[in-house]
């Protein structure tokens, strides 16, 4: 073989070796850089972009994609110590020229951390409202979609603030009464007997807790590595002290029912999605709904559990569409 060719050959597999070896070698040393480095790729590829908003000093980050046009905007709020890349699997099947809006919830990730006050889900509503002040997003009607803790906030706002909306979708919200205790409300009853703030499963300290924590927000079961498990403990441990602190002020008196006793107020058309699965908030609480708001649609997904957009996010995509077209057309049909 020529001597040029062994050449290149060995050129050309030096080259290929070296991203191989620094995403192997990230695999295993830093698993939280490249779960970074996932995101960034993802909200790269679906054309997401990371902008700041702020408001009297309070600072709000989010990514969006689309203008306002002739469809409503859209806007997500994620779910407790989650961020706003949770919902890049949804977005991924919303038609590209949509105007979607997904924000950090206060505390989390980009948007800033401040006081207890901010973290309860009045003081969550009143934030967002100013964040959709601050973007400009209620200058005309817009979807609402929440999960979650983020479907509390959502399901609260809707009550509060009608004239922002043209519909409500809540993903197996927080915030209700529920007929049936979930897995996870009767493990908290335990910790709170015992007074333990340390084991509540949604703030895992270690590999093996956070596997704990995927199998009981999710039906579907995945093996996940190690290394990926740590990584995505090394990502949330920083920021357990006030993943504890929010969460206590979410189970506290004044939110822990919040949505209950405000569902009653909601005017905006409602959309409700909820796994049947779900052993974080029961799946009883979609009749609650219901009831309570006479013409909401209800979906509720087989197999499938509290991780709906996770999951589930062709088929979450699929129903938010066909719920805002169905709104569009009922208001066509007014004018």
């Amino acid at each position: 073989m020529d001597l040029d060719v062994v050449n290149m050959f060995i050129i050309a597999g030096g080259t290929l070796a070296i991203p191989i070896l620094a995403f192997v070698a990230s695999f295993l040393l830093w698993p939280a850089a490249l779960i970074k480095v996932y995101y960034w790729y993802w909200r790269r590829r679906l054309g997401m972009q990371v902008d700041y908003a702020e408001y009297e000093g309070y600072r709000f980050c989010y990514s969006h994609r689309g203008t306002p046009g002739t469809r409503p905007s859209v806007l997500l709020l994620h779910g407790f110590s989650a961020h706003k890349d949770m919902w890049l699997g949804v977005v991924k099947f919303l038609p590209k020229n949509m105007h979607l809006v997904c924000v950090d919830m206060p505390g989390h990730e980009g948007t800033t951390r401040s006081s207890a006050v901010d973290y309860s889900i009045e003081g969550q509503v009143k934030r967002i409202h100013q964040f959709v002040k601050s973007i400009g997003l209620n200058r005309k009607p817009f979807q609402l979609i929440g999960t979650s803790m983020g479907g509390n906030v959502a399901g609260v706002y809707a009550s509060r603030h009608p004239s922002d909306l043209c519909g409500v979708t809540l993903i197996c919200p927080a915030g209700l009464q529920y007929p049936t205790e979930s897995k996870f409300v009767q493990r908290l009853r335990e910790l709170e007997k015992a007074q333990d703030s340390d084991g509540i499963p949604l703030i895992p300290s270690t590999p093996e807790e956070m596997e704990e924590m995927l199998k009981l927000c999710s039906y579907v079961r995945f093996k996940i590595p190690k290394q990926i498990l740590q990584g995505l403990v090394d990502v949330r441990i920083p920021n357990n002290d006030f993943y504890r602190e929010c969460f206590m002020e979410l189970v506290g008196e004044k939110s822990r029912h919040s949505l209950h006793e405000n569902m009653h107020l909601i005017s905006t058309p409602l959309q409700v999605i909820w796994g049947k699965n779900d052993q974080v908030l029961d799946v009883s609480g979609a009749s609650v709904l219901a009831k309570a708001i006479p013409g909401s649609q209800v979906h509720l997904l087989d197999n499938c559990g509290h991780s709906v957009v996770m999951e589930r996010p062709r088929k979450s995509a699929q129903l938010i569409m066909d719920f805002i077209i169905a709104q569009q057309n009922t208001e066509h049909k007014k004018t």
